[in-house]
């Protein structure tokens, strides 16, 4: 397929905040190879708000993760062969319908499971297969571009992940933040992702004689049970530090909170990525996932592949990426039962020690 001929791309990202956060070095990449082209954005309506102000995307299109049948009956009219390209970033089945329904040709992830592949790779002029321990999602994206432009075209300059546009703070919480605030997130989607309650105590009395501590959590029951647990646990002095957010502030909110803050610490969840991509000093506790794969991007590397897939602490631009102990590490698994509510041994055994030298690193410093 001819590169001129592309006029009209449709970018498919139908799964979680994260997901789509990460599409945008895809999303510049393609501009700079299409300038003039109009590059639209299909994906979950609770995650289009992370390409808040992105000038480089003509029209976001928002789905939901069910539908009625006149509901995809209206999307069907809405996509059906409106584009020239569709590059689709999920493996999923859904995806790939979607991209058959938009346009006349299709690049797309693909899973490692071959039997699911024949009809994905039918339909598709370029595919690029799930390397969930040595190919980082970013680089997965990009490499979608490869049948249009050169390696180097791609990954010989740096790549940067690009934030929602800063909004303006509620004034009340604006009016609460001191001068040096570290947010923490500690709250994944799933268990088996959790630091222990302890050990964010421990860390939080460390730092909060010397910082406003921020605590970031998503508007839904688990996180704000989690850091009032967490908050429970402190003493009288350390919670004075204390500003909960309890999930109080949009996606666009979060980044400019992001950007103020002097450090960041939290779990591997969609905020951790938001941080790094907002230049924010982010350190990041890594149990089962795979840091080679979805460790957060740092922003401005060039290349493709920031991370190893093991070391105790990774410390790349303004990322650090802290590992527990143990041989299975990372194992790729939800924890050590293998389902989402699990234990991680590896976060269990992550001490508070390796966290504090990991902020010591950034020069900031606690008691």
């Amino acid at each position: 397929m001819s590169q001129k001929h592309i006029k009209k791309i449709l970018i498919i990202a139908t799964r979680q905040i994260g997901d789509t956060l990460i599409t945008t070095p895809l999303i510049s990449a393609a501009k700079r190879i299409w300038p003039d082209a109009q590059i639209d954005f299909f994906g979950y309506e609770n995650s289009l708000s992370m390409l808040s102000g992105n000038t480089d995307i003509h029209q976001l299109i928002g789905t939901r993760p069910k539908l009625s049948f006149i509901d995809y009956l209206k999307q069907f009219f809405q996509l059906f062969k409106r584009y020239d390209l569709a590059v689709i970033t999920q493996p999923s089945d859904r995806a790939y319908i979607y991209g058959l329904i938009a346009a006349k040709h299709r690049v797309g992830v693909i899973p490692v499971e071959p039997k699911l592949n024949w009809w994905k790779k039918k339909i598709s002029i370029h595919n690029i297969e799930v390397n969930y321990f040595h190919q980082h999602v970013i680089t997965e994206k990009l490499r979608l571009l490869e049948p249009f432009v050169s390696e180097s075209d791609l990954f010989g300059h740096p790549i940067s992940v690009r934030p929602p546009k800063p909004v303006d703070l509620p004034s009340e919480i604006q009016s609460k933040l001191s001068k040096s605030f570290v947010v923490i997130h500690p709250t994944p989607l799933t268990a088996y992702k959790r630091w222990p309650l302890a050990n964010w105590v421990e860390l939080i009395k460390s730092l909060s004689e010397n910082h406003q501590i921020v605590l970031s959590g998503a508007p839904i029951a688990q996180d704000r049970e989690l850091n009032q647990a967490i908050i429970d646990l402190l003493s009288d002095s350390a919670k004075k530090s204390i500003l909960n957010l309890d999930g109080r502030l949009k996606l666009d909110q979060l980044g400019t909170l992001l950007r103020q803050a002097k450090l960041y610490i939290g779990v591997d969840t969609s905020v951790t990525h938001l941080a790094a991509a907002c230049n924010t000093p982010t350190i990041t506790l890594f149990g089962a996932t795979p840091p080679t794969n979805f460790g957060p991007w740092p922003n401005g590397f060039v290349g493709k592949q920031p991370y190893v897939l093991k070391a105790s602490t990774q410390k790349v631009g303004n990322v650090t990426i802290l590992q527990g102990p143990g041989d299975c590490v990372p194992c790729r698994k939800a924890g050590c039962e293998d389902k989402p509510d699990s234990r991680s041994d590896c976060l269990i055994n992550l001490p508070v020690k390796s966290v504090l030298e990991a902020v010591s690193a950034y020069g900031i410093t606690f008691k």
